[in-house]
């Protein structure tokens, strides 16, 4: 099992130099969200997202749910991958797939309880890839990714053995239960932010030894 690495919250060219070199195979970037870290301008996705090479998926975390303000988004910072971290509210999946042919889809599933499974079957219908992550959509102000916490991981194993779709794990992802998360899912990817930043800066170190853990895991 090749466990995939999602290193997100990127925030300049040379930070997403690091996390590839150090073998990421998918770069996060943030646009406006209504709370989490790695909040980046569009201008600056679309710039990470040129100098990314070929075969890094480069995802643009979009908070927004209407499809046509996706795709419009999504041209502007011409990412190969949308990951949609809220519900989608106006249009559909296929409507975006028509507009923007040869990008990848990723719906943002909160792990908050059983209906979280049921919600994951049943959009793993449309989208090429389901990300688990541990936000709260029904607060005042919104946790659409970034908080840092775990959540039931015996909840992401039973989406992970029943989607039909590649699974990422988020949330609360360390270098100390990375090897307990991977086991305990077998998720397709990983997906961190916080526990690889020094003072807010990506630490080449921790992504270093995060790596490490992943390969041994």
């Amino acid at each position: 099992m090749n466990t995939r690495i999602k290193v997100c919250c990127i925030s300049s060219v040379d930070e997403a130099r690091i996390a590839v070199r150090h073998g990421a195979a998918a770069l996060g970037l943030v646009s406006a969200m209504p709370s989490g870290p790695g909040v980046i301008d569009e201008a600056l996705i679309a710039e990470i997202a040129a100098s990314a090479p070929p075969a890094v998926a480069t995802f643009l975390l979009t908070s927004l749910q209407d499809a046509d303000a996706i795709v419009e988004q999504q041209k502007r910072c011409g990412t190969n991958t949308v990951q949609i971290c809220d519900h989608l509210v106006t249009g559909s999946y296929a409507q975006m797939r028509r507009a923007m042919p040869g990008v990848k889809l990723v719906q943002v599933v909160h792990v908050t309880g059983g209906e979280s499974i049921e919600e994951a079957r049943r959009v793993a219908t449309e989208v090429d890839a389901i990300l688990l992550d541990s936000g709260n959509q029904k607060l005042a102000v919104k946790e659409l990714g970034g908080t840092g916490r775990t959540h039931d991981w015996d909840m992401s194993r039973r989406i992970v053995e029943s989607a039909a779709v590649p699974v990422f794990l988020a949330g609360g992802l360390r270098r100390d239960n990375i090897a307990d998360a991977i086991r305990q899912v077998r998720p397709f990817g990983v997906d961190l932010c916080s526990s690889l930043r020094t003072d807010g800066a990506l630490d080449e170190a921790k992504v270093a030894e995060f790596m490490r853990a992943v390969r041994e895991a």
